[in-house]
């Protein structure tokens, strides 16, 4: 099975690539196109096509903590 990496962008959505399934609140499921393909999802909270992004963040100005931050031992 292929592997799922989610990247956060800097200041914009998280991309996802590889084989998902995205299930919504009700459990009705998204119709992604091919497995595997890139989708990228709304962090800012703007987008008009949530839970996808319509690149919003952009004309907001969102601004993200996207670094990993070292875990205390």
């Amino acid at each position: 099975m292929a592997e799922v990496e989610i990247k956060a962008r800097e200041n914009g959505p998280l991309k996802v690539t590889g084989p998902v399934r995205l299930i919504d609140a009700d459990g009705n499921e998204y119709e992604l196109g091919d497995r595997g393909e890139s989708i990228a999802l709304c962090r800012c909270g703007g987008s008009t096509t949530k839970p996808f992004c319509d690149g919003t963040h952009s004309k907001k100005g969102f601004e993200a903590a996207e670094r990993a931050v070292a875990q205390q031992g």
